[in-house]
């Protein structure tokens, strides 16, 4: 992990909560409020029917709350089921997940549809969190360096910073499977993002945060924050309970001490 990035812990509800499972919000919230939020942020996307309640809930806490998708268009339009970034914003959220893999997998987004949700969520003052991740196929096949790559490259629109973007690698076939690559590989995988991404932005490509999601649980999680270019993590099954969340968050105090 690089000293001088400051770690996220981000949460993906998926589409997971009702208003029963406020209360855990709440406990995650006042979790995060301590000494340590002067040296991480802390993150929850639910699902947008709680999306404005969440922000209600987080007054005065240290809890960061974001939209787990936006539509292309950052405003209003014809287009039924979607949420425009300036609904996001409407909502006092502050962050937006977009291409995440199963949005890719399920509704067919490509790395320039993912580009143009960034861009939309730029221009509401979002700060856009851009998925990439091999699949299970392209893992085997020995491409995850040239998956990563293209992603990368073709999902973040050409004025992304440290401040309006933060990228999640999420290995898809580590997602929900209990699996995860190694530490050794999360490393290479992460050192050539972060390559990538100063061969193209220079010193703003190398304040950028990096977060690695895929089966991230409080037990791998000591080891997976530890590794270089990791900048935090994005959750997904472990975020729903606050104990779980809250151990992943809580990691970083060895971490940290250690560095």
């Amino acid at each position: 992990m690089a000293a001088d990035i400051r770690p996220m812990v981000a949460g993906n509800w998926k589409m997971n909560g009702t208003r029963s499972e406020l209360d855990q919000i709440r406990a995650i919230a006042h979790g995060v409020s301590g000494p340590l939020s002067k040296k991480i942020d802390a993150l929850i996307c639910p699902p947008s029917t709680l999306l404005y309640v969440a922000t209600t809930l987080t007054v005065d806490t240290k809890l960061l709350v974001g939209a787990q998708d936006c539509h292309q268009k950052a405003r209003t339009g014809a287009h039924t089921g979607d949420i425009s970034a300036e609904m996001i914003r409407d909502c006092f959220a502050t962050h937006v997940i977009v291409g995440h893999s199963e949005r890719r997998k399920e509704h067919g987004e490509d790395n320039y549809t993912v580009s143009m949700k960034a861009r939309a969520a730029y221009d509401q003052g979002l700060t856009a969190i851009v998925c990439i991740g091999e699949t299970r196929a392209q893992h085997k096949a020995g491409r995850t360096m040239d998956v990563i790559h293209r992603q990368l490259n073709e999902s973040m629109p050409a004025d992304a910073t440290a401040e309006n973007t933060i990228v999640a690698y999420e290995p898809v076939w580590a997602i929900g499977t209990g699996q995860t690559p190694g530490a050794d590989d999360v490393a290479r995988v992460h050192a050539r993002m972060r390559a990538d991404l100063v061969e193209r932005f220079g010193a703003r490509g190398e304040a950028i945060r990096l977060l690695y999601g895929g089966s991230v649980k409080p037990q791998n999680a000591p080891e997976l924050l530890s590794v270089p270019h990791v900048n935090g993590a994005l959750i997904g099954g472990a975020s729903l309970k606050a104990a779980d969340f809250l151990a992943i968050y809580h990691a970083y105090e060895e971490i940290l001490t250690g560095l």
